[in-house]
């Protein structure tokens, strides 16, 4: 279903948001806090549409390079998860937005490569003078809410070094893992009004370094 790229979408995006029982991770499991920005734009100039903004990172990066990401990263010490989004998104994109901007939290998602990621969901309307630093971002995707809301959108598959499902997004051909997968498949619950939890949803190994 088509959610137009307006202030209707926008209130109704928060109201679940506001709605979502949002579970916190426990800090005294070591993991290092990170956070990533559910960013929403228009899906393309005219066409009216919501998207969320998907990145490739960049080959050159030392950690998770050529991956599929939401905007993000480590939060800076004594940074919060909101304001590390708003950095990161800033730093990664050019997107500038405040505290203003931000329709909510999802939950926090412990990765096996020691990260314990706050989504944070912000309204980008600002959006068409994007700037990807090459450092961090290969490229840059808006992927419209009608395609997460598809039934065939993600699936579920089994490997055997666990015991929990791994989730995978399916994007151009090609699938996407947790925990970017997680994180969207999340999001996509909620804009459904489902309190769906993700934290036991499993990655491919090699993003487990």
């Amino acid at each position: 279903m088509m959610q137009p790229f307006n202030d209707t979408t926008r209130r109704a995006i928060a109201a679940r948001c506001a709605a979502f029982a949002r579970l916190e991770g426990e800090p005294e499991q070591g993991l290092k806090r990170a956070a990533v920005a559910i960013a929403l734009v228009e899906a393309d100039a005219g066409s009216g549409d919501t998207a969320l903004l998907l990145t490739q990172r960049a080959s050159s990066l030392r950690a998770h390079s050529s991956q599929w990401a939401l905007p993000g990263g480590r939060c800076d010490a004594g940074e919060t998860a909101i304001a590390g989004a708003l950095r990161e998104l800033h730093e990664e994109l050019g997107l500038e937005l405040a505290q203003d901007d931000v329709l909510g939290t999802l939950d926090d998602y412990p990765t096996r490569s020691g990260y314990l990621i706050t989504p944070v969901v912000v309204w980008a309307t600002g959006s068409a003078g994007l700037a990807p630093n090459p450092a961090e971002v290969a490229s840059v995707h808006r992927i419209a809410l009608k395609t997460i809301e598809r039934d065939d959108a993600f699936d579920f598959t089994t490997i055997p070094e666990s015991h929990r499902r791994v989730i995978r997004f399916r994007h151009a051909g090609r699938f996407i893992h947790a925990p970017t997968a997680a994180l969207i498949y999340q999001f996509r619950e909620v804009l459904a009004g489902r309190d769906t939890r993700v934290a036991e949803l499993e990655q491919p190994v090699f993003a487990w370094k």
